[in-house]
């Protein structure tokens, strides 16, 4: 193991990062919101952290081996969930304890959009931006590490695509360089971000919200500036703003790349996974607007339609956005849109769950299954694209899916434990373990009123469901560290 070599990168990690709170240091002296003492406290306590971690070890490079790597990817994510919580923990308004800080900062970094604060309205605004900014940064880091990173490691969604299978992605690589494919990557986020960010402010927003929800749209994040988050402004218009730029941002990017490079949109729909994706989006959309309309929670259809719309595209996407108290939404359909952000985004997107190319083979091997019973001696391959699948893919999927239910099963006992009832431990594994955001019962508007141990495993669970839940258990595992 290159622990010399490690010890650099997080040096430069923390020095990097010490950066991104520039902005919001510069948001608070334009508005005088009294928080400036916190952020560039924050930011020369970093800065000096980073540069004491890296000089000493400045000269040291050698080649990062496989596990280096797996190492490097979790050391990434906890350490920057650590170094965002400083900020919220120096400031004095909000008042935030340690825990509820690092909660704040990793469900920021990891696009979860779960949170402990209240009062969203009036607190500082380089607060809001700096949560707004923590997801965004976040959503960039997980796209690079989904498309560009991951596979190298042999683990994660886009591996499907790029490394065991014959897919589209594995004829059209992105870049033959890593930091070219992350350029490439940066490009398309910043545009996406750009472009809603205007959308937002032709639709109503001020430009403060609107570039606020960009960050928070485009990463699949969920955080707002309000209280009431997306319902605060009342407008069907900025709904359905923002349902597009959550369907783009749940798409896998790498298709982004190639519409780009080649100009042509012809090549999305003729990818089954994005197929698959918009097909549940939209199943899942026309449920819920006629279940709205015929139990007369809504008076309008129209008004039944953009709200079913909006609900179902964000818990689909699990970017966790909410326009009404949904929670409070009859019959099945609170469990409904929780349980559609177990599928998620796409692979190489910014959405969590366990993505929509998983799900999709596990039907398929589902009904292959089936198929076997009827003809015991036939041969039926499962494939993607038109083209065959190898049996170790299958294989992975089957074994990611054992994870993730034993995850899922710990966690919510570990939860139950800690005093929560059912309702809650439930909702809140799911919304944390799937990148989501809100549950429901005690989290159904915020998690600052369950126990600080409860709040720690939730960390857990949203850097389990970030990292894919192979890349942080392989760390884990005992095989891992021996010679």
């Amino acid at each position: 193991m290159q622990f010399l070599t490690i010890q650099r990168i997080l040096g430069i990690l923390l020095g990097l990062f010490s950066f991104s709170l520039l902005p919001p240091i510069a948001v608070s002296l334009f508005y005088q919101d009294g928080s400036t003492e916190a952020f560039v406290s924050a930011f020369l306590l970093l800065l000096i952290l980073g540069i004491v971690f890296w000089y000493p070890v400045r000269k040291y490079r050698r080649e990062l081996k496989i596990r280096d790597g797996f190492l490097v990817v979790v050391m990434f994510w906890v350490t920057l969930s650590l170094s965002g919580a400083v900020p919220f923990f120096l400031t004095q308004v909000p008042e935030m304890s340690f825990t509820d800080a690092v909660f704040e900062s990793v469900s920021g970094l990891t696009t979860t959009g779960a949170t402990v604060l209240t009062g969203l309205d009036g607190l500082p605004k380089a607060v809001l931006f700096y949560r707004q900014f923590l997801q965004w940064l976040g959503g960039m880091g997980i796209v690079v590490l989904a498309v560009a990173i991951l596979p190298l490691l042999g683990v994660g969604g886009m591996q499907l695509y790029r490394a065991e299978t014959p897919g589209p992605m594995k004829d059209s690589k992105l870049t033959p360089r890593i930091t070219e494919t992350a350029k490439a990557l940066w490009y398309i986020y910043l545009t996406l971000t750009f472009a809603c960010a205007v959308s937002y402010y032709l639709a109503g927003m001020t430009w403060f919200d609107a570039i606020s929800h960009s960050f928070s749209t485009v990463a699949i994040g969920g955080f707002s500036t309000h209280d009431t988050s997306m319902g605060f402004y009342n407008s069907a218009v900025i709904e359905m703003v923002a349902v597009v730029f959550m369907v783009l941002a749940g798409m896998n990017f790498s298709l982004h790349f190639v519409a780009w490079r080649h100009r042509s949109i012809r090549h999305y729909w003729g990818d089954s996974e994005l197929r698959t994706y918009v097909t549940i989006l939209a199943f899942i959309s026309v449920i819920t607007a006629v279940y709205l309309y015929f139990t007369h929670t809504f008076a309008s259809p129209w008004s039944a339609v953009h709200q079913g719309i909006f609900q179902a595209v964000s818990f689909g996407t699990t970017s966790g956005f909410t326009t009404a108290d949904y929670y409070l939404w009859p019959g099945f359909l609170p469990i409904l849109l929780l349980m559609t952000s177990y599928i998620g985004g796409c692979a190489g997107s910014t959405g969590g769950g366990m993505k929509v190319i998983r799900v999709m083979l596990l039907f398929k091997q589902g009904y292959r299954e089936i198929l076997r019973l009827i003809h015991p001696n036939a041969v039926f391959a499962i494939k993607v694209n038109n083209k065959a699948l190898p049996a170790k893919v299958v294989g992975a999927v089957w074994g990611f899916l054992a994870l993730y239910v034993f995850s899922f099963s710990f966690m919510y006992l570990l939860l139950m434990a800690t005093g929560l009832d059912i309702v809650t431990s439930f909702s809140a594994v799911t919304a944390c373990l799937n990148n989501l955001g809100p549950g429901l019962g005690d989290v159904a508007v915020h998690y600052g009123g369950i126990n600080s141990p409860s709040k720690w495993v939730l960390c857990i669970a949203m850097l389990l469901g970030r990292l894919e839940i192979f890349t942080l258990l392989v760390v884990l595992t005992p095989a891992f560290w021996r010679r």
